[in-house]
């Protein structure tokens, strides 16, 4: 088990950043149940080496506050109808982790005492050290902002060795891989060329948020069973972004 202890060393304390549309599964909208377990068993296996563990889940299989707000709707409420869905899939994840064995709480940047805490930084670092995972809900609890600038901020914030970010691809390419057949994968690329070249790993502020405070995000697929905890143990194939 040497990987496994090179693991716990490497990181302590990582962000996992997933989007709503990653617990859809096939359907086109909502939560699919055996989708989310199988993200939970993912991220339990991590949670196994010891690494304390944080995670963001956006909103959008169940609604996106822009797409709200290009239909018309006004864009601060569109953003708070995005925010709420954001607690939906994170008590939904946190069902499916607790179901492991998993305690888990739910951090809500907007109040809602009655399903979940409201945050507070020290205590949220306390859950933390105790082993739990804490799931950050409601973005940063403002609008214009996206959960991935509330990924960042919040890791920054918890001080989180690094960001993991889980997609439908095992990395950065240059292009869009499903369309471009010679598409390249960068195996590390910084900040600055993933803000020069419109890259898309995460939107401009949660990238200059993490190049500012030198924390690396690491780009990797959500779909390869076993992806996460294999690079945590130095295998794997992902992109790595810092400065």
């Amino acid at each position: 088990m040497r990987n496994a202890g090179e693991a716990k060393v490497t990181y302590k304390r990582v962000m996992l950043k997933i989007s709503g549309e990653a617990l859809m599964g096939d359907q086109g909208y909502g939560l699919h149940p055996p989708t989310v377990q199988r993200i939970a068993e993912e991220v339990k296996s991590v949670h196994d080496l010891g690494v304390e563990i944080c995670m963001v889940i956006g909103g959008g299989n169940i609604f996106r506050g822009l797409a709200g707000a290009a239909q018309g709707m006004e864009r601060t409420t569109a953003d708070y109808m995005g925010m709420l869905a954001t607690v939906m899939n994170a008590l939904g994840m946190q069902a499916a982790l607790e179901s492991l064995g998993v305690f888990t709480r739910v951090i809500s940047a907007i109040p809602m005492d009655q399903v979940c805490e409201p945050y507070i930084r020290r205590r949220a670092v306390r859950h933390l050290e105790k082993k739990r995972v804490v799931i950050f809900a409601a973005g940063t609890g403002n609008p214009y902002f996206t959960t991935d600038t509330a990924a960042t901020l919040r890791a920054n914030e918890m001080a989180c060795e690094a960001i993991f970010k889980g997609t439908k691809v095992d990395g950065v390419y240059d292009k869009d891989p499903k369309k471009h057949a010679d598409a390249k994968r960068y195996d590390i690329v910084t900040f600055d060329e993933v803000l020069q070249k419109h890259l898309g790993v995460m939107d401009a502020s949660a990238i200059a948020l993490a190049r500012d405070n030198d924390l690396p995000i690491i780009v990797f697929s959500l779909d390869e069973p076993g992806g996460f905890r294999g690079i945590l143990a130095g295998e794997g194939t992902y992109t790595r972004v810092q400065g």
